[in-house]
């Protein structure tokens, strides 16, 4: 049986960073009841093998592993699915919270010695506890209704989350019985998406099928089929978008309040701009930096001449994108070598959020600029990169 999942990041919804299981229920509990099962985060699947006795039923017996039970993996287990290209590895963890089947006998009529007078009254008079939408302790009901026949009885139950099994004796000898089919409703734990590379991950779990096995209807009930795999495809599908406004690529280098200052006297400290841009991102990434006139670790700008000067580029993220160990990004050198850029993280799905780039020119070298001629031009390379 194949189980798929899919990440989206949801504008809607930027908090909700969960894998959605897109497979269908084609059977079973959920199949019948959707809406309770979306409520409960859970999937149900049908398979046709079949579980058959060896041997006559005895009437009210004691060993239970003799008579009809059922016993299924309720317990968490875990599996590795692997990326198709980079060979990352996550765990995904699954377990089996419900089963069912539809009880296949001779004619109940039959069986009950004339003790009812109906097929619904011969169903709960053939089995001590009732019929078989009544389940025994450990496991509980999930079906409110009732499917029967004159000779089959459908049933879906609840299994105990630790594991165990339950079972049913019958009040009178039953000479063949058999499970129609297995519908198994189940539950996953999926890794966190936004530590996850795009692309397909894919792993798979084997189950055994037959006595004192995964899945358990006791010694005198033996399957057609003894293995059960189950084949995971989890699909992530980051978004990573950088949007500067119109005109944001031009960048103009300007003192604190204009050149009005330097025409009255006062010689400018800095020269600078602060850049916003909108971001999208889902996805870790790393910034980096790459120059058409490299000076030390940075970019530089040149009159045209023989005069040059660094200058010095700052990245601030907004709230939902971090530093690897935990720390806000607030004004972050962005340097050639890539030191201190190489990890950002979302903790939640960012969805057009405003960031800044700082460009600054220090003091020293706006002395020296003053008593050069022409103006100072460059280009500079602002990466986002998401193959981290």
């Amino acid at each position: 049986m194949n189980i798929s999942a899919q990440f989206k990041p949801d504008p809607s919804n930027p908090q909700h960073n969960v894998f959605e299981n897109l497979t269908p229920n084609n059977g079973g509990y959920c199949k019948w009841y959707p809406a309770a099962c979306e409520a409960k985060g859970i999937k149900s699947l049908k398979i046709k093998t079949f579980f058959s006795s060896i041997n006559p039923i005895a009437a009210n017996h004691t060993d239970p592993r003799q008579g009809a039970m059922v016993s299924a993996p309720s317990e968490w287990r875990s599996l590795t699915v692997t990326h198709n290209q980079t060979g990352e590895v996550e765990t995904v963890k699954v377990r089996i919270n419900g089963l069912g089947s539809s009880v296949r006998t001779a004619a109940v009529m039959s069986l009950v010695e004339g003790s009812a007078g109906s097929p619904w009254q011969a169903h709960n008079v053939l089995w001590n506890g009732g019929n078989w939408g009544n389940a025994p302790a450990p496991c509980a009901r999930l079906m409110n209704g009732s499917l029967y026949t004159v000779d089959s009885f459908d049933f879906f139950w609840q299994m105990p989350s630790q594991g165990g099994s339950c079972g049913k004796s019958p009040k009178y000898p039953i000479p063949w019985m058999r499970f129609n089919y297995i519908d198994f409703s189940y539950e996953l734990v999926t890794p966190n998406p936004l530590s996850m590379s795009s692309g397909d991950y894919t792993g798979s779990i084997t189950y055994t099928l037959g006595p004192r096995q995964d899945f358990d209807m006791g010694d005198n009930f033996l399957p057609d089929d003894p293995i059960l795999t189950l084949n995971f495809s989890l699909s992530v599908k980051h978004v990573m978008k950088i949007e500067l406004p119109p005109g944001g690529n031009q960048i103009v280098l300007e003192p604190k309040g204009g050149w009005q200052l330097w025409r009255a006297g006062r010689r400018p400290e800095t020269l600078f701009r602060d850049q916003t841009f909108l971001v999208y991102a889902s996805s870790r990434f790393k910034m980096q930096l790459a120059c058409e006139r490299v000076i030390g670790d940075t970019c530089g700008l040149s009159n045209g001449s023989q005069h040059a000067v660094p200058v010095n580029l700052f990245v601030s993220l907004p709230n939902g994108l971090r530093h690897a160990n935990g720390a806000s990004v607030n004004r972050q050198p962005l340097l050639l070598s890539g030191v201190g850029t190489e990890m950002f993280e979302p903790t939640q799905y960012v969805d057009r959020k405003p960031g800044t780039l700082h460009f600054e020119i220090d003091n020293a070298y706006v002395a020296e600029m003053l008593f050069q001629e022409g103006t100072y031009k460059g280009s500079v390379t602002v990466i986002w990169d998401s193959e981290v």
